[in-house]
């Protein structure tokens, strides 16, 4: 295991104990999600943890991590822990009954064997997954930004109020979020990689909706991978804010309108993927009978961790971590749950 990734910030001492840490967590999760709500109109549901693979409502991330899956003796079926949500919310609208203008909204655990651990990835994930039908009319820009508004002003509220209750905490979030396009912070910075482009971004402007990601870019390089079967790639996008403890760009949400039936056709076919339109998700989706959302996920610990200004995810997330890791953290005052 190399710690070649882990950043270490010099002199780094949290500004709350591990008690009040756990106590702030608390109230960081009952009022964002409350503020979410509200932004959005959105109605908490419950959620699977795992799923059949052959409904195809898993989350297949960026098509080449390995879900973990175990079988049901009972069933005589083996089943997968969930990577996210994105699929299987949508499916939960139309069950559910909801309108245009409603949506859900969720508590998301998810195990990613796959990840490189660091300062902000661990194998065990939790997020706000949430998602809301739109009308044909509204699959376009102004209503993508118009929900990243929304999302951006929950964490506003969340943070003033956490300052009320921690008043030694600093206040980290800028006053507005800008929109930008993977093609347009390329040709801002062609000679800078695309984690490097999100670094510099966000130092030069705070917080940024880095939309468009999925597709390939003038350079003949994708800025990120997506899987072709829930955002749209040409509006879609994540949320990055400039981290001072880390020196970083920090990603806490992505999201984006998901795809209707021209554009799931055409995004499986760019990606060599048209086995999928067998799946049973896949064809409900090409014939119609699902509704159009948008939707996406906001990390839980993330947004912990930046608000609370810690170095590493671990100290708001409870999760296992390599031996080296644990002793190296300790040296440098990084105490891991």
């Amino acid at each position: 295991m190399s710690l070649e990734h882990l950043i270490l910030p010099e002199n780094y001492r949290s500004s709350l104990s591990v008690r009040e840490t756990e106590h702030a967590i608390k109230l960081i999760k009952d009022r964002f999600q409350m503020e979410l709500a509200a932004e959005l109109n959105l109605y908490r549901i419950s959620a699977p943890l795992y799923l059949r693979p052959e409904s195809g409502l898993n989350d297949d991330l960026n098509g080449v991590e390995r879900p973990v899956s175990f079988d049901i003796r009972e069933m005589g079926a083996t089943v997968e822990i969930v990577h996210s949500l994105a699929k299987w919310k949508r499916v939960a609208l139309k069950k559910y009954g909801f309108e245009p203008g409603e949506g859900i909204y969720t508590d998301m655990n998810a195990i990613r064997r796959d990840e490189d651990m660091d300062n902000l990835h661990s194998t065990y994930v939790d997020q706000w997954d949430w998602e809301m039908i739109i009308t044909k009319e509204g699959r376009n820009l102004e209503t993508l930004k118009s929900i990243v508004r929304g999302i951006y002003s929950a964490m506003k509220k969340t943070e003033k109020y956490l300052l009320s209750q921690y008043p030694r905490l600093r206040q980290n979030l800028p006053e507005r979020i800008h929109f930008m396009t993977t093609q347009e912070l390329e040709d801002r910075y062609p000679d800078l990689s695309p984690k490097e482009q999100e670094d510099a971004i966000t130092r030069e402007l705070g917080a940024v909706f880095l939309m468009q990601i999925g597709g390939v870019l003038k350079s003949g390089q994708k800025h990120d991978g997506r899987a072709p079967d829930y955002d749209d790639w040409s509006l879609n996008g994540d949320i990055l804010l400039y981290y001072p403890v880390l020196d970083r760009a920090f990603e806490v949400s992505s999201m984006g309108i998901r795809v209707d039936a021209p554009t799931l056709k055409k995004q499986l076919a760019l990606a060599g993927c048209q086995e999928r339109e067998k799946l049973e998700f896949h064809q409900a989706l090409l014939k119609g009978e699902l509704p159009l959302t948008a939707g996406g996920g906001i990390g839980q610990s993330r947004l912990c961790m930046y608000l609370l200004g810690k170095a590493h995810i671990g100290e708001v997330q409870a999760s296992v971590w390599p031996e080296e890791m644990l002793r190296v953290c300790h040296e440098h005052h990084i105490d891991l749950l």
